[in-house]
Protein backbone atom coordinates (compact mmCIF):
# COMPACT_ATOMS: atom_id res chain seq x y z
CA UNK A 1 0.00 0.00 0.00
CA UNK A 2 2.81 2.38 0.97
CA UNK A 3 4.70 1.58 -2.25
CA UNK A 4 1.56 2.26 -4.32
CA UNK A 5 1.05 5.62 -2.56
CA UNK A 6 4.65 6.65 -3.24
CA UNK A 7 4.25 5.68 -6.89
CA UNK A 8 1.04 7.73 -7.13
CA UNK A 9 2.72 10.78 -5.57
CA UNK A 10 5.68 10.51 -7.95
CA UNK A 11 3.27 10.50 -10.89
CA UNK A 12 1.44 13.50 -9.46
CA UNK A 13 4.49 15.71 -8.91
CA UNK A 14 5.02 16.64 -12.60
CA UNK A 15 1.34 17.56 -12.88
CA UNK A 16 1.58 19.76 -9.78
CA UNK A 17 4.69 21.47 -11.15
CA UNK A 18 2.91 22.13 -14.44
CA UNK A 19 -0.12 23.53 -12.62
CA UNK A 20 2.11 25.95 -10.70
CA UNK A 21 3.87 27.08 -13.88
CA UNK A 22 1.44 29.78 -14.99
CA UNK A 23 1.17 30.18 -18.76
CA UNK A 24 2.02 33.36 -20.62
CA UNK A 25 -1.10 35.17 -21.80
CA UNK A 26 -0.87 36.82 -25.21
CA UNK A 27 -3.57 39.12 -26.56
CA UNK A 28 -3.86 40.26 -30.19
CA UNK A 29 -6.35 40.17 -33.07
CA UNK A 30 -9.25 39.86 -30.62
CA UNK A 31 -7.94 36.62 -29.11
CA UNK A 32 -6.23 35.55 -25.90
CA UNK A 33 -3.60 32.84 -26.33
CA UNK A 34 -2.10 30.85 -23.47
CA UNK A 35 1.45 29.58 -23.99
CA UNK A 36 3.81 27.35 -22.10
CA UNK A 37 7.50 27.69 -22.84
CA UNK A 38 7.38 25.71 -26.05
CA UNK A 39 3.91 25.89 -27.59
CA UNK A 40 0.33 27.13 -27.67
CA UNK A 41 -1.88 25.67 -24.91
CA UNK A 42 -5.23 27.31 -25.64
CA UNK A 43 -6.96 30.02 -27.65
CA UNK A 44 -10.14 31.95 -26.78
CA UNK A 45 -11.84 35.29 -27.50
CA UNK A 46 -10.16 38.14 -25.61
CA UNK A 47 -12.19 38.61 -22.38
CA UNK A 48 -13.60 42.12 -21.98
CA UNK A 49 -12.80 42.07 -18.23
CA UNK A 50 -9.13 41.03 -18.52
CA UNK A 51 -6.94 43.64 -16.81
CA UNK A 52 -3.23 44.32 -16.54
CA UNK A 53 -1.04 46.64 -14.47
CA UNK A 54 0.16 49.54 -16.59
CA UNK A 55 3.71 49.04 -15.35
CA UNK A 56 6.18 51.07 -17.38
CA UNK A 57 3.87 51.22 -20.41
CA UNK A 58 2.95 54.75 -19.29
CA UNK A 59 6.28 55.88 -20.79
CA UNK A 60 5.09 54.80 -24.23
CA UNK A 61 2.19 57.27 -24.10
CA UNK A 62 4.42 60.14 -22.99
CA UNK A 63 6.77 59.23 -25.85
CA UNK A 64 3.85 59.40 -28.31
CA UNK A 65 2.86 62.82 -26.94
CA UNK A 66 6.41 64.15 -27.37
CA UNK A 67 6.76 62.89 -30.94
CA UNK A 68 3.28 63.94 -32.07
CA UNK A 69 3.44 67.44 -30.58
CA UNK A 70 6.91 68.09 -32.01
CA UNK A 71 8.44 68.62 -28.59
CA UNK A 72 12.10 69.59 -28.35
CA UNK A 73 12.81 68.55 -24.78
CA UNK A 74 16.36 68.36 -23.40
CA UNK A 75 18.17 65.05 -22.93
CA UNK A 76 18.22 63.65 -19.41
CA UNK A 77 21.59 64.13 -17.70
CA UNK A 78 22.62 61.53 -15.12
CA UNK A 79 24.24 63.04 -12.04
CA UNK A 80 24.25 60.03 -9.75
CA UNK A 81 21.51 61.48 -7.56
CA UNK A 82 18.87 58.76 -8.07
CA UNK A 83 19.05 54.98 -7.99
CA UNK A 84 16.58 54.99 -10.92
CA UNK A 85 19.39 56.31 -13.14
CA UNK A 86 20.53 52.69 -13.50
CA UNK A 87 17.84 52.46 -16.23
CA UNK A 88 19.13 55.59 -17.95
CA UNK A 89 22.88 56.28 -18.02
CA UNK A 90 26.00 56.39 -15.89
CA UNK A 91 26.88 59.47 -13.84
CA UNK A 92 28.17 62.19 -16.15
CA UNK A 93 26.36 60.81 -19.17
CA UNK A 94 23.01 61.62 -20.74
CA UNK A 95 20.22 59.85 -22.60
CA UNK A 96 17.99 60.88 -25.51
CA UNK A 97 14.30 60.16 -26.14
CA UNK A 98 14.55 56.97 -28.24
CA UNK A 99 17.19 55.43 -25.96
CA UNK A 100 15.08 56.33 -22.92
CA UNK A 101 12.09 54.46 -24.34
CA UNK A 102 14.13 51.34 -25.11
CA UNK A 103 15.93 51.34 -21.74
CA UNK A 104 12.72 52.28 -19.87
CA UNK A 105 14.22 55.41 -18.29
CA UNK A 106 11.30 56.71 -16.20
CA UNK A 107 13.22 59.82 -15.10
CA UNK A 108 13.31 60.98 -18.71
CA UNK A 109 9.54 60.77 -19.19
CA UNK A 110 8.46 62.34 -15.88
CA UNK A 111 5.67 64.79 -16.86
CA UNK A 112 6.99 67.38 -14.38
CA UNK A 113 10.43 67.37 -16.04
CA UNK A 114 8.84 67.75 -19.47
CA UNK A 115 6.44 70.48 -18.37
CA UNK A 116 3.32 68.56 -19.42
CA UNK A 117 0.14 70.22 -18.15
CA UNK A 118 -2.65 67.93 -16.89
CA UNK A 119 -5.36 69.91 -18.71
CA UNK A 120 -3.45 69.86 -21.99
CA UNK A 121 -2.84 66.13 -21.55
CA UNK A 122 -6.54 65.43 -20.99
CA UNK A 123 -7.60 67.54 -23.96
CA UNK A 124 -5.03 65.87 -26.26
CA UNK A 125 -6.10 62.31 -25.47
CA UNK A 126 -9.80 63.17 -25.22
CA UNK A 127 -9.71 64.33 -28.84
CA UNK A 128 -8.39 60.87 -29.68
CA UNK A 129 -11.21 59.14 -27.77
CA UNK A 130 -8.83 57.54 -25.30
CA UNK A 131 -10.22 55.68 -22.22
CA UNK A 132 -10.52 57.43 -18.87
CA UNK A 133 -7.34 55.91 -17.41
CA UNK A 134 -5.28 57.64 -20.09
CA UNK A 135 -7.00 61.04 -19.74
CA UNK A 136 -5.85 61.56 -16.16
CA UNK A 137 -2.17 62.48 -15.97
CA UNK A 138 -1.94 61.64 -12.21
CA UNK A 139 -3.31 58.14 -13.01
CA UNK A 140 -0.42 57.45 -15.32
CA UNK A 141 1.29 55.23 -12.74
CA UNK A 142 2.71 51.68 -12.86
CA UNK A 143 0.11 50.38 -10.36
CA UNK A 144 -2.87 51.59 -12.43
CA UNK A 145 -4.86 48.61 -13.71
CA UNK A 146 -6.25 48.92 -17.21
CA UNK A 147 -8.38 46.86 -19.56
CA UNK A 148 -6.25 44.85 -21.98
CA UNK A 149 -8.90 45.31 -24.68
CA UNK A 150 -8.83 49.11 -24.16
CA UNK A 151 -5.03 49.11 -24.14
CA UNK A 152 -4.96 47.35 -27.51
CA UNK A 153 -7.54 49.82 -28.90
CA UNK A 154 -5.40 52.77 -27.80
CA UNK A 155 -2.29 51.23 -29.34
CA UNK A 156 -4.13 50.70 -32.64
CA UNK A 157 -4.86 54.45 -32.87
CA UNK A 158 -1.83 55.81 -31.05
CA UNK A 159 0.00 58.66 -32.79
CA UNK A 160 3.68 58.27 -33.61
CA UNK A 161 3.38 54.48 -33.66
CA UNK A 162 5.42 54.24 -36.89
CA UNK A 163 8.43 55.79 -35.16
CA UNK A 164 7.80 53.82 -31.95
CA UNK A 165 7.71 50.54 -33.91
CA UNK A 166 11.07 51.26 -35.49
CA UNK A 167 12.72 52.25 -32.20
CA UNK A 168 11.27 49.37 -30.17
CA UNK A 169 12.96 46.76 -32.33
CA UNK A 170 15.97 47.56 -30.13
CA UNK A 171 14.14 45.98 -27.17
CA UNK A 172 14.03 42.64 -28.96
CA UNK A 173 17.60 43.04 -30.23
CA UNK A 174 18.98 43.42 -26.71
CA UNK A 175 16.78 40.88 -24.90
CA UNK A 176 18.31 37.64 -23.58
CA UNK A 177 21.77 38.45 -24.96
CA UNK A 178 20.44 38.56 -28.51
CA UNK A 179 18.72 35.19 -28.34
CA UNK A 180 15.20 36.64 -28.67
CA UNK A 181 15.91 38.29 -32.01
CA UNK A 182 17.39 34.98 -33.10
CA UNK A 183 14.02 33.32 -32.41
CA UNK A 184 11.62 36.10 -33.43
CA UNK A 185 13.44 38.11 -36.09
CA UNK A 186 12.00 41.55 -36.76
CA UNK A 187 8.35 40.65 -36.12
CA UNK A 188 7.89 42.06 -32.61
CA UNK A 189 8.15 45.81 -31.72
CA UNK A 190 7.23 46.21 -28.06
CA UNK A 191 7.75 48.13 -24.82
CA UNK A 192 8.35 45.85 -21.84
CA UNK A 193 6.58 46.18 -18.48
CA UNK A 194 7.07 44.68 -15.02
CA UNK A 195 5.19 45.12 -11.73
CA UNK A 196 4.41 43.49 -8.40
CA UNK A 197 2.55 40.16 -8.45
CA UNK A 198 -1.23 40.33 -8.03
CA UNK A 199 -1.40 37.70 -5.29
CA UNK A 200 2.08 38.00 -3.80
CA UNK A 201 3.70 41.48 -3.72
CA UNK A 202 7.06 39.80 -3.17
CA UNK A 203 6.81 38.19 -6.62
CA UNK A 204 6.91 39.91 -10.00
CA UNK A 205 4.78 39.88 -13.10
CA UNK A 206 5.72 41.27 -16.47
CA UNK A 207 5.38 41.17 -20.20
CA UNK A 208 5.21 43.59 -23.09
CA UNK A 209 2.85 45.67 -25.21
CA UNK A 210 3.24 47.32 -28.58
CA UNK A 211 2.88 46.05 -32.11
CA UNK A 212 3.80 43.43 -34.61
CA UNK A 213 5.75 44.74 -37.58
CA UNK A 214 2.55 45.10 -39.62
CA UNK A 215 1.02 47.39 -36.97
CA UNK A 216 -1.15 44.83 -35.18
CA UNK A 217 -1.37 45.79 -31.46
CA UNK A 218 -0.23 43.09 -29.04
CA UNK A 219 0.01 42.58 -25.26
CA UNK A 220 1.55 39.85 -23.12
CA UNK A 221 1.60 39.17 -19.39
CA UNK A 222 2.95 36.38 -17.22
CA UNK A 223 4.87 35.44 -14.09
CA UNK A 224 8.34 36.97 -13.66
CA UNK A 225 9.92 40.13 -15.01
CA UNK A 226 9.54 41.24 -18.61
CA UNK A 227 13.06 40.08 -19.43
CA UNK A 228 12.28 36.64 -17.97
CA UNK A 229 9.15 36.48 -20.13
CA UNK A 230 11.12 37.26 -23.30
CA UNK A 231 13.90 34.86 -22.36
CA UNK A 232 11.68 31.92 -21.39
CA UNK A 233 8.88 32.16 -23.96
CA UNK A 234 10.83 32.96 -27.12
CA UNK A 235 10.29 29.50 -28.61
CA UNK A 236 6.52 29.57 -28.02
CA UNK A 237 6.20 33.15 -29.29
CA UNK A 238 8.14 32.21 -32.42
CA UNK A 239 5.56 29.50 -33.14
CA UNK A 240 2.45 31.69 -32.79
CA UNK A 241 3.47 35.14 -34.06
CA UNK A 242 2.40 35.57 -37.68
CA UNK A 243 4.71 36.64 -40.49
CA UNK A 244 3.06 39.67 -42.10
CA UNK A 245 4.32 42.34 -44.47
CA UNK A 246 5.59 45.30 -42.39
CA UNK A 247 3.50 48.45 -42.17
CA UNK A 248 6.62 50.42 -43.04
CA UNK A 249 8.41 48.48 -45.77
CA UNK A 250 11.18 51.06 -45.96
CA UNK A 251 12.44 53.94 -48.04
CA UNK A 252 12.08 53.39 -51.78
CA UNK A 253 14.95 51.76 -53.63
CA UNK A 254 15.57 52.82 -57.23
CA UNK A 255 17.20 50.02 -59.20
CA UNK A 256 18.78 50.32 -62.63
CA UNK A 257 17.82 46.92 -64.04
CA UNK A 258 20.17 45.05 -66.40
CA UNK A 259 22.77 47.81 -65.96
CA UNK A 260 25.44 45.85 -67.89
CA UNK A 261 23.19 44.70 -70.73
CA UNK A 262 22.00 47.42 -73.16
CA UNK A 263 18.32 47.12 -74.03
CA UNK A 264 17.26 47.13 -77.66
CA UNK A 265 13.50 47.45 -77.13
CA UNK A 266 10.61 46.46 -74.85
CA UNK A 267 7.53 44.80 -76.34
CA UNK A 268 3.95 44.47 -75.08
CA UNK A 269 2.75 41.65 -77.31
CA UNK A 270 4.04 42.75 -80.73
CA UNK A 271 3.90 46.47 -79.95
CA UNK A 272 7.05 48.42 -79.10
CA UNK A 273 6.67 50.26 -75.79
CA UNK A 274 7.51 53.94 -75.48
CA UNK A 275 9.03 55.51 -72.35
CA UNK A 276 6.86 55.58 -69.27
CA UNK A 277 5.46 53.36 -66.50
CA UNK A 278 4.88 49.68 -67.24
CA UNK A 279 1.94 47.58 -66.07
CA UNK A 280 1.43 44.00 -67.22
CA UNK A 281 3.53 41.43 -69.09
CA UNK A 282 6.39 42.48 -71.38
CA UNK A 283 9.29 41.02 -73.31
CA UNK A 284 12.69 42.70 -73.15
CA UNK A 285 14.96 42.33 -76.19
CA UNK A 286 18.60 43.10 -75.44
CA UNK A 287 21.14 44.50 -77.88
CA UNK A 288 23.07 41.19 -77.76
CA UNK A 289 20.03 39.31 -79.08
CA UNK A 290 18.85 37.75 -75.80
CA UNK A 291 15.24 38.05 -74.62
CA UNK A 292 13.55 37.99 -71.22
CA UNK A 293 9.91 38.04 -70.13
CA UNK A 294 9.15 40.45 -67.27
CA UNK A 295 6.09 41.56 -65.32
CA UNK A 296 5.31 44.94 -63.73
CA UNK A 297 2.54 46.08 -61.40
CA UNK A 298 3.44 49.72 -61.95
CA UNK A 299 6.83 49.62 -60.24
CA UNK A 300 8.88 49.39 -63.48
CA UNK A 301 9.60 52.36 -65.74
CA UNK A 302 11.14 52.51 -69.20
CA UNK A 303 13.25 55.65 -69.41
CA UNK A 304 15.29 56.22 -72.58
CA UNK A 305 15.87 52.52 -73.26
CA UNK A 306 16.70 51.90 -69.60
CA UNK A 307 14.53 49.92 -67.20
CA UNK A 308 14.21 51.34 -63.70
CA UNK A 309 12.41 49.69 -60.77
CA UNK A 310 11.15 51.70 -57.80
CA UNK A 311 10.63 49.27 -54.95
CA UNK A 312 9.94 49.28 -51.22
CA UNK A 313 13.12 48.31 -49.40
CA UNK A 314 11.74 44.98 -48.18
CA UNK A 315 10.42 44.12 -51.65
CA UNK A 316 13.94 44.84 -52.93
CA UNK A 317 15.38 42.43 -50.35
CA UNK A 318 12.87 39.75 -51.37
CA UNK A 319 13.64 40.17 -55.08
CA UNK A 320 17.40 39.99 -54.56
CA UNK A 321 16.96 36.86 -52.44
CA UNK A 322 14.85 35.34 -55.21
CA UNK A 323 17.42 36.23 -57.88
CA UNK A 324 20.63 35.43 -55.98
CA UNK A 325 19.58 32.28 -54.08
CA UNK A 326 16.42 30.58 -52.79
CA UNK A 327 13.95 30.90 -49.93
CA UNK A 328 15.00 27.48 -48.60
CA UNK A 329 16.48 26.28 -46.37
CA UNK A 330 14.75 28.95 -44.33
CA UNK A 331 17.55 29.76 -41.86
CA UNK A 332 20.08 30.19 -44.68
CA UNK A 333 17.60 32.44 -46.51
CA UNK A 334 17.06 34.55 -43.39
CA UNK A 335 20.83 34.99 -43.02
CA UNK A 336 21.19 36.01 -46.65
CA UNK A 337 18.25 38.44 -46.40
CA UNK A 338 20.00 40.25 -43.53
CA UNK A 339 23.22 40.34 -45.58
CA UNK A 340 21.33 41.70 -48.63
CA UNK A 341 19.71 44.46 -46.56
CA UNK A 342 23.05 45.35 -44.97
CA UNK A 343 24.78 45.45 -48.36
CA UNK A 344 22.12 47.86 -49.59
CA UNK A 345 22.62 50.08 -46.54
CA UNK A 346 26.40 50.12 -47.00
CA UNK A 347 26.55 50.55 -50.79
CA UNK A 348 23.48 52.40 -52.09
CA UNK A 349 23.65 56.08 -52.96
CA UNK A 350 20.93 58.69 -52.38
CA UNK A 351 18.72 59.90 -55.18
CA UNK A 352 16.21 62.35 -53.72
CA UNK A 353 14.03 60.42 -51.28
CA UNK A 354 15.16 57.07 -52.66
CA UNK A 355 18.20 54.86 -52.36
CA UNK A 356 19.81 54.06 -55.70
CA UNK A 357 21.73 50.91 -56.67
CA UNK A 358 22.45 49.07 -59.90
CA UNK A 359 21.25 45.57 -60.72
CA UNK A 360 24.48 43.78 -61.61
CA UNK A 361 26.80 40.96 -60.60
CA UNK A 362 29.16 43.56 -59.09
CA UNK A 363 26.34 44.83 -56.85
CA UNK A 364 23.19 42.77 -56.21
CA UNK A 365 21.08 41.11 -58.88
CA UNK A 366 17.35 41.88 -58.71
CA UNK A 367 14.47 39.79 -60.04
CA UNK A 368 12.59 41.87 -62.69
CA UNK A 369 9.23 40.56 -61.49
CA UNK A 370 7.33 40.60 -58.16
CA UNK A 371 8.89 38.44 -55.47
CA UNK A 372 7.29 35.12 -54.57
CA UNK A 373 5.32 34.72 -51.36
CA UNK A 374 8.14 32.62 -49.92
CA UNK A 375 10.79 35.28 -50.60
CA UNK A 376 8.53 38.04 -49.24
CA UNK A 377 7.98 36.02 -46.06
CA UNK A 378 11.74 35.79 -45.50
CA UNK A 379 12.10 39.55 -46.01
CA UNK A 380 9.15 40.22 -43.68
CA UNK A 381 10.47 37.87 -40.97
CA UNK A 382 13.81 39.72 -40.93
CA UNK A 383 12.38 43.20 -41.62
CA UNK A 384 14.63 46.11 -40.55
CA UNK A 385 17.44 43.80 -39.38
CA UNK A 386 20.98 44.62 -40.54
CA UNK A 387 24.51 43.91 -39.39
CA UNK A 388 26.70 46.56 -37.79
CA UNK A 389 30.41 46.35 -37.13
CA UNK A 390 31.90 45.06 -40.37
CA UNK A 391 31.69 45.35 -44.13
CA UNK A 392 29.26 42.78 -45.54
CA UNK A 393 29.70 40.82 -48.76
CA UNK A 394 28.51 37.40 -49.92
CA UNK A 395 29.12 34.86 -52.68
CA UNK A 396 27.41 31.78 -54.04
CA UNK A 397 30.12 29.34 -52.93
CA UNK A 398 33.29 31.16 -51.83
CA UNK A 399 33.57 32.03 -48.11
CA UNK A 400 36.13 34.55 -46.90
CA UNK A 401 36.73 37.27 -44.31
CA UNK A 402 33.40 39.10 -43.75
CA UNK A 403 31.91 37.15 -46.66
CA UNK A 404 28.94 34.79 -46.42
CA UNK A 405 28.95 31.76 -48.71
CA UNK A 406 25.42 30.73 -49.69
CA UNK A 407 26.57 27.14 -50.19
CA UNK A 408 28.11 27.06 -46.72
CA UNK A 409 25.03 28.74 -45.22
CA UNK A 410 22.85 26.01 -46.73
CA UNK A 411 25.08 23.34 -45.17
CA UNK A 412 24.95 25.09 -41.79
CA UNK A 413 21.16 25.45 -41.94
CA UNK A 414 20.74 21.79 -42.87
CA UNK A 415 22.92 20.93 -39.87
CA UNK A 416 20.45 22.75 -37.59
CA UNK A 417 22.11 26.14 -37.21
CA UNK A 418 19.90 29.21 -36.82
CA UNK A 419 20.28 32.27 -39.04
CA UNK A 420 22.00 34.35 -36.35
CA UNK A 421 24.63 31.64 -35.83
CA UNK A 422 25.21 31.47 -39.59
CA UNK A 423 25.70 35.24 -39.69
CA UNK A 424 28.04 35.15 -36.69
CA UNK A 425 30.23 32.57 -38.41
CA UNK A 426 30.48 34.69 -41.57
CA UNK A 427 30.81 38.07 -39.82
CA UNK A 428 32.32 37.46 -36.34
CA UNK A 429 32.78 41.18 -35.58
CA UNK A 430 29.25 42.16 -36.59
CA UNK A 431 26.12 42.50 -34.46
CA UNK A 432 22.48 42.31 -35.46
CA UNK A 433 21.04 45.80 -35.36
CA UNK A 434 18.25 47.86 -36.93
CA UNK A 435 18.25 49.64 -40.28
CA UNK A 436 17.96 53.23 -39.05
CA UNK A 437 20.32 52.85 -36.08
CA UNK A 438 23.05 50.31 -36.91
CA UNK A 439 25.09 49.99 -33.71
CA UNK A 440 27.69 47.29 -33.19
CA UNK A 441 28.08 45.60 -29.80
CA UNK A 442 31.65 44.71 -30.79
CA UNK A 443 33.96 47.65 -31.43
CA UNK A 444 36.69 45.85 -33.32
CA UNK A 445 40.36 46.04 -32.35
CA UNK A 446 42.06 45.09 -35.65
CA UNK A 447 45.59 45.58 -34.29
CA UNK A 448 44.87 43.20 -31.42
CA UNK A 449 43.21 40.70 -33.76
CA UNK A 450 46.20 40.78 -36.16
CA UNK A 451 48.67 40.38 -33.28
CA UNK A 452 46.82 37.35 -31.94
CA UNK A 453 46.54 35.72 -35.36
CA UNK A 454 50.29 36.12 -35.90
CA UNK A 455 51.14 34.82 -32.42
CA UNK A 456 48.92 31.76 -32.83
CA UNK A 457 51.03 30.56 -35.75
CA UNK A 458 54.11 30.58 -33.52
CA UNK A 459 52.28 28.95 -30.62
CA UNK A 460 50.68 26.19 -32.68
CA UNK A 461 53.32 23.49 -32.07
CA UNK A 462 53.30 24.14 -28.32
CA UNK A 463 49.48 24.31 -27.99
CA UNK A 464 48.70 21.24 -30.07
CA UNK A 465 50.41 19.19 -27.36
CA UNK A 466 48.02 20.50 -24.70
CA UNK A 467 45.05 18.28 -23.86
CA UNK A 468 41.76 19.92 -24.82
CA UNK A 469 43.16 22.64 -27.09
CA UNK A 470 41.01 23.50 -30.12
CA UNK A 471 42.26 26.21 -32.45
CA UNK A 472 39.36 28.58 -33.11
CA UNK A 473 38.75 29.19 -36.81
CA UNK A 474 36.66 32.33 -36.45
CA UNK A 475 36.71 34.82 -33.58
CA UNK A 476 36.68 38.59 -32.96
CA UNK A 477 38.66 40.83 -30.63
CA UNK A 478 36.51 43.68 -29.27
CA UNK A 479 37.20 46.77 -27.19
CA UNK A 480 36.39 46.42 -23.49
CA UNK A 481 34.35 49.42 -22.32
CA UNK A 482 34.79 48.80 -18.58
CA UNK A 483 35.52 46.05 -16.08
CA UNK A 484 37.81 43.06 -16.46
CA UNK A 485 38.67 41.34 -19.78
CA UNK A 486 36.33 38.46 -20.61
CA UNK A 487 35.16 36.04 -23.31
CA UNK A 488 31.69 35.85 -24.89
CA UNK A 489 31.82 32.14 -25.75
CA UNK A 490 28.48 32.08 -27.56
CA UNK A 491 29.63 34.74 -30.04
CA UNK A 492 33.33 33.74 -30.04
CA UNK A 493 34.39 37.22 -28.95
CA UNK A 494 37.27 38.36 -26.75
CA UNK A 495 36.83 41.69 -24.92
CA UNK A 496 40.12 43.40 -23.94
CA UNK A 497 41.46 46.95 -23.67
CA UNK A 498 44.01 46.68 -26.46
CA UNK A 499 47.41 45.24 -27.28
CA UNK A 500 49.85 48.07 -26.46
CA UNK A 501 51.14 47.05 -23.04
CA UNK A 502 52.50 43.73 -21.82
CA UNK A 503 49.49 43.39 -19.52
CA UNK A 504 47.15 43.97 -22.51
CA UNK A 505 48.89 41.19 -24.46
CA UNK A 506 48.80 38.88 -21.44
CA UNK A 507 45.05 39.54 -21.01
CA UNK A 508 44.44 38.85 -24.69
CA UNK A 509 46.41 35.59 -24.58
CA UNK A 510 44.67 34.53 -21.37
CA UNK A 511 41.16 35.14 -22.74
CA UNK A 512 41.97 33.47 -26.07
CA UNK A 513 43.03 30.33 -24.18
CA UNK A 514 39.72 30.33 -22.30
CA UNK A 515 38.01 30.28 -25.69
CA UNK A 516 40.30 27.64 -27.17
CA UNK A 517 39.89 25.28 -24.17
CA UNK A 518 36.14 25.89 -23.88
CA UNK A 519 35.18 22.22 -24.35
CA UNK A 520 37.69 20.91 -21.77
CA UNK A 521 37.95 21.26 -17.97
CA UNK A 522 41.31 23.00 -18.44
CA UNK A 523 39.36 25.97 -19.80
CA UNK A 524 37.83 26.54 -16.36
CA UNK A 525 41.13 26.23 -14.48
CA UNK A 526 42.36 29.81 -13.97
CA UNK A 527 45.76 28.71 -12.67
CA UNK A 528 46.34 26.48 -15.71
CA UNK A 529 45.19 29.16 -18.18
CA UNK A 530 47.25 31.92 -16.58
CA UNK A 531 50.34 29.71 -16.35
CA UNK A 532 50.05 28.69 -20.00
CA UNK A 533 49.49 32.29 -21.10
CA UNK A 534 52.63 33.46 -19.29
CA UNK A 535 54.63 30.58 -20.72
CA UNK A 536 53.54 31.41 -24.29
CA UNK A 537 54.11 35.12 -23.94
CA UNK A 538 57.09 35.45 -21.63
CA UNK A 539 59.18 32.32 -22.15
Amino acid sequence: MTRRLVWWLLCLLPALATAQDEPLRLGFNGELLSLNRTQLISREPLPADLQTPLGSLWKLFVYAWLVDTGADEPAYACRGQSKEEVYCCTAGGEISRDQALVKSCGLYFEPARLGINAADWRSYWQSRRAPEWLLSLPSLQPATRVSVAELLQVLALMPAQDQARRVLLDVVLSAADGNVVGELGGRLRVKTWSWLGDQDPASRQGGFAGWLADGTPIWAGGRGTSQMVLRHYGEALAAVLPVAWPADAGRCVEVGLFSRYPIGRVLAGEQVVASGPLSGDYRVEFANGNQLDIHSAGELFLLDHKLVARLDREEYVARVLQREAKSEPVEAAKALAVAIRTYLLQNATRNGDCLSIDDSSSRQRVAPRPATTQSRNIAAWTSDLVLAGSTVTYHSDQPGPDKLSWQQAVEQANAGQRYDAILLHAYPRASLSRWDNPVASCEALPAAQDWLQKQRRGWRARLEGEVGYNEISSFAVCRLAFGRPYVDRERQRIYVRGVLSLQDRLDLTHEYLHLAFEAHPNGQDENYIEGLARHLLLE
